[in-house]
C-alpha cells in the first residue's frame, strides 16, 4: 500500500469493517479519475464507505436519495430570479461537491440519470446556457439494489459505461459483524480525521498517469478485448473505451501498491470490476459476475 495513502486506508477500514478489498477498489477508482457503481443490498455499508472515504481524504461530501419524481435541477441546481437585483442567480445543487453519493440511482427517471451522468463525463454542469465547472477532484459513488425492479429505471449500457468500475460489498464476515453489532463502528467513525486533501488527490491522479505500462502488457489487454469480441458467449465485445478503462484502473492499482510500473497481476486485479458491467451473455442478455470474469482471464496467455 502507498505510504501516504495507508493511514487514510486504515481509518476507512476501521469504519467499514471486513471490507478491505472493496475499499481498495474504491480508492483505485478515485485515483484513476473514474466513477464507481456499487450494486448491493441496503444496509451493507455503502453510505459508510462513501462518508468515511470523503472524511479521511479531506474531501467534501454530499448524498442524494434518488426518487422517480426527482428532476435534473434537484441535482444540478437552478437559476432563480432575484427581484431586488433583477437578475437570475445560479443556486448550485448537491452535485457541486468532491464526493457525491447517488443512492439508488436506478430509481431516478431517465432524464435525471442522463443529467447526472453527463456531469460525470464532462466535469461541468450546463444550466440555461451557462456552464458551471464542478469541483476537483469530482468522484461519484452511485448505488443500486439488484434485487428490486419495481419502480426502477435500469441504467442502459451506454450509461453503465460511464462508470469505471462496478463492485459489490457483500455481507461482513462473522467477526466483523460482531464488532458492528457491538457498536464499534459508530465510535470509530467519529474519530476519522482528514489525513489528505483535494490538492494531494489531484497530485496523486497526475502521478497515476505516469505509471509505466509496457507494450507487452498493452498487447495483453488487446488480447483480452479481442477474446470478448470473438467468442460467441458475449452479446457484444469490450469497446476501446473499456480497454482504456482497464489500462487506467491498472495504473491506479499499481500506484496504490506503491509501484511506478504495471504488472499482469494489476490487470488481473482490476479486470473483473472494470468489465463485468460492460458485458452481457448472448443467450439471455444477463450480466457476468466478477468470478466469471476471473475465469475468462485463465484462457488468455500471459505476456
Amino acid at each position: 500500500m502507498h505510504s501516504e495513502i495507508m493511514p487514510a486506508f486504515q481509518q476507512i477500514r476501521n469504519a467499514v469493517l471486513g471490507k478491505d478489498e472493496a475499499i481498495k477498489r474504491c480508492l483505485t477508482c478515485l485515483l484513476a479519475g473514474g466513477h464507481l457503481l456499487i450494486e448491493d443490498l441496503p444496509g451493507i455499508g455503502k453510505t459508510t464507505l462513501a462518508k468515511a472515504t470523503a472524511r479521511s481524504l479531506g474531501l467534501t461530501f454530499r448524498r442524494i436519495q434518488c426518487t422517480s419524481d426527482m428532476l435534473p435541477g434537484d441535482i444540478l441546481g437552478v437559476s432563480i430570479f432575484e427581484s431586488k437585483e433583477r437578475v437570475f442567480r445560479f443556486h448550485p445543487g448537491p452535485v457541486f461537491t468532491q464526493i457525491l453519493l447517488a443512492d439508488e440511482i436506478n430509481r431516478a427517471g431517465p432524464k435525471t440519470q442522463s443529467a447526472l451522468l453527463e456531469a460525470m463525463e464532462e466535469n461541468q454542469v450546463s444550466v440555461e446556457g451557462q456552464t458551471h465547472p464542478l469541483p476537483h477532484p469530482f468522484f461519484v459513488m452511485a448505488t443500486q439494489n439488484p434485487s428490486e425492479q419495481a419502480g426502477a429505471y435500469p441504467l442502459p449500457e451506454s450509461q453503465l459505461d460511464r462508470f469505471l468500475m462496478r463492485i459489490s460489498m457483500g455481507y461482513p464476515d462473522r467477526d466483523a459483524e460482531k464488532r458492528i453489532l457491538a457498536g464499534e463502528v459508530k465510535n470509530t467513525f467519529l474519530n476519522i480525521s482528514p489525513l489528505l486533501s483535494a490538492p494531494k488527490i489531484i497530485s496523486f491522479r497526475q502521478e497515476v498517469q505516469q505509471v509505466g505500462f509496457s507494450h507487452a502488457l498493452m498487447d495483453y489487454v488487446q488480447d483480452i478485448l479481442e477474446y470478448t469480441r470473438r467468442e460467441s458467449i458475449f452479446h457484444t465485445g469490450l469497446s476501446p473505451r473499456a480497454g482504456m478503462a482497464i489500462v487506467q484502473a491498472s495504473r491506479a492499482w499499481a500506484f496504490l501498491h506503491e509501484r511506478d510500473f504495471c504488472l499482469p497481476e494489476d490487470v488481473q486485479a482490476v479486470f473483473p470490476w472494470v468489465s463485468s458491467h460492460r458485458l452481457q451473455k448472448s443467450k439471455d442478455l444477463t450480466g457476468f459476475s466478477p468470478e466469471e470474469m476471473q475465469d475468462l482471464l485463465k484462457k488468455i496467455p500471459l505476456p
